[in-house]
């Protein structure tokens, strides 16, 4: 038995040295030094062996197995080694190269506008004022001259949380909001960036949501003059120094008078066009002066204080400053359209 563990320690060690890869050194060890490989094969037959014997064939059989198990591991390990420096040539990374450079946003074209429009006014003295955009019955209506059951309020189709609760249909309780906090002190000169919400379909001019920017002006003496001399500065500012604007008279609950603001046609310069309908105006906002009961309820003396305030669609200013026609790119989170505004 002795000479057969000698011979098998030698044929062990000759195939050991001529192994070419990892997956055949593994095959040797199954075949060696495995539960039914050839080392085990030979030592089921100690038990016909003399007690004097066993323990010097045991002593040669852990001699074979540890003489095997060493040549073993340092093929293991050369083989490890060469692996690792394989993949360390095949995954090197040339730190020379230039990297991806990484996607860089931007600001939507519609904040663009909205920080543009409050950047001109904070230029002409009027500070930011905001509100709640989940907005009581009082503040959103009564408050603004629109009482319950008044036929003015189906101009704006409402989302209704209870029946004193609501989505805000416009930045106007701002307004108000605003008026009761100064305590009569004037003057107050503010403008009410902000979402707003009423139920209508979605197409190209209209959305259930959108962004407003209202304006308002109190003081005493405050007049009509006041009021366009401003918006004519605004649209000169927006839009460029030619620019026209004209007022037209119109109805709002909360202003008396009020009308609607026309401008110069960006695309036609005034001469008509498709965009102006080959009128020369495009309308962009309301404004009139401050309704006597909305003062009332701001805590102001309508005898004594006078106002006026003015209410634009932040997508309306944009669609024309950048001659879009149709509101629902500005929600379609479509990078093919918001990149062309990246480095406006």
């Amino acid at each position: 038995m002795k000479e057969r563990l000698e011979a098998l320690r030698r044929e062990a060690l000759d195939r050991l040295e001529a192994v070419a890869d990892a997956a055949a050194l593994n095959d040797l060890r199954v075949e060696y030094l495995g539960k039914k490989g050839k080392l085990t094969e030979i030592l089921r037959g100690m038990g016909g062996l003399s007690a004097e014997e066993r323990p010097v064939i045991g002593q040669v059989a852990n001699d074979v197995r540890a003489a095997i198990e060493e040549v073993l591991a340092n093929k293991q390990e050369a083989f490890d080694r060469a692996e690792t420096a394989r993949r360390l040539r095949a995954e090197t990374i040339d730190v020379t190269l230039p990297g991806k450079a990484p996607a860089i946003g931007s600001l939507h074209p519609l904040t663009k506008v909205q920080e543009e429009i409050e950047d001109i006014f904070l230029g002409m003295g009027y500070q930011i004022a905001e509100g709640p955009e989940v907005e009581t019955d009082y503040f959103n209506f009564e408050a603004l001259n629109l009482p319950k059951n008044h036929p003015a309020r189906d101009m704006q189709d409402s989302f209704y949380i209870t029946d004193e609760i609501l989505l805000r249909t416009h930045t106007s309780p701002v307004q108000v909001r605003t008026m009761q906090a100064a305590n009569g002190k004037t003057p107050v000169k503010i403008i009410c960036p902000g979402k707003v919400y009423r139920r209508d379909d979605d197409d190209a001019t209209h959305s259930f949501m959108f962004q407003q920017i209202e304006g308002l002006v109190v003081g005493p003496n405050i007049r009509m003059s006041d009021l366009k001399g401003t918006l004519l500065q605004f649209v000169r500012e927006m839009y460029g120094p030619q620019m026209q604007i004209r007022l037209r008279p119109s109805f709002f609950p909360f202003t008396e008078p009020g009308a609607e603001v026309d401008v110069t046609c960006a695309k036609c310069g005034g001469h008509g066009c498709r965009m102006c309908k080959h009128t020369g105006w495009i309308e962009i906002l309301g404004c009139g002066m401050v309704h006597p009961k909305v003062l009332e309820h701001g805590g102001y003396d309508p005898t004594e204080v006078s106002g006026f305030a003015f209410g634009m669609g932040i997508e309306r200013i944009a669609l024309l400053k950048y001659e879009i026609d149709d509101i629902r790119h500005f929600y379609s989170n479509d990078l093919r359209f918001l990149k062309q505004f990246a480095k406006m």
